[in-house]
């Protein structure tokens, strides 16, 4: 499976914020966050989210939108959609 790319654009005491780039099929790997994270989408995009559980769930989300979740989320992102797609994820570290 093709690595999604992350490029990190700050990284200092209060938050850590990086743009993540997807070709179709990317993933970034199993992950869990040390931190409360923001995303922000840039394009259009279809997910597939799976859990530490191993359970998986397909997301749509457009350009644009923003969620929030808390520190220890655990799971691996993939670009389930047939184009390219980004977003940039912001952790709060205060």
């Amino acid at each position: 499976m093709t690595q999604a790319i992350p490029t990190q654009q700050v990284d200092d005491d209060r938050v850590r914020v990086t743009r993540w780039d997807f070709a179709p099929g990317a993933a970034t790997g199993h992950h869990v966050h040390e931190y409360p994270y923001v995303v922000t989408y840039l394009t259009d995009a279809r997910l597939k989210i799976i859990g530490a559980d191993g359970t998986e769930s397909i997301v749509e989300m457009q350009a644009g939108g923003s969620y929030s979740r808390p520190k220890g989320v655990a799971h691996d992102v993939i670009n389930a959609g047939a184009a390219p797609m980004a977003f940039v994820e912001v952790e709060i570290k205060l």
